[in-house]
């Protein structure tokens, strides 16, 4: 099963990674969570093929380790989504759907009451 496009209204913020939002619920090694809010990774779909690393134009992801994860031991970071250009490539060639880019999002989080709004 792929990414949730609505995560942001079923999840909230549980902690930051490296620069970005993390959407819980987080209990590792197994539950890991959705990375980033722009560009968005289900970490727990995410299969770590690395199609989104080698696709993407503006080099926004990458590897980080989640030893013991039953997907994959590897997932696909976005640590550079401020630099996301739109293009879809990533959500494209995902396998597995784990990728959802939406630049709105960063809006209607702000507007919410999320941390950009502080």
């Amino acid at each position: 099963m792929g990414i949730d496009p609505d995560f942001e209204r079923d999840r909230s913020v549980v902690e930051e990674h490296d620069g970005h939002d993390v959407w819980g619920p987080v209990d590792e090694p197994e539950r890991l969570g959705v990375h980033g809010t722009h560009v968005a990774v289900d970490f727990d779909a995410c299969v770590g093929d690395g199609a989104c690393l080698r696709d993407c134009p503006v080099d926004v992801f990458d590897w980080v380790e989640t030893p013991g994860h039953p997907a994959s031991e590897v997932k696909a970071d976005p640590a550079r989504e401020d630099a996301c250009i739109d293009c879809m490539l990533c959500v494209d060639v995902c396998p597995v759907d784990a990728i959802d880019v939406d630049a709105s999002r960063v809006r209607r989080f702000a507007a919410d009451g999320g941390p950009e709004s502080e």
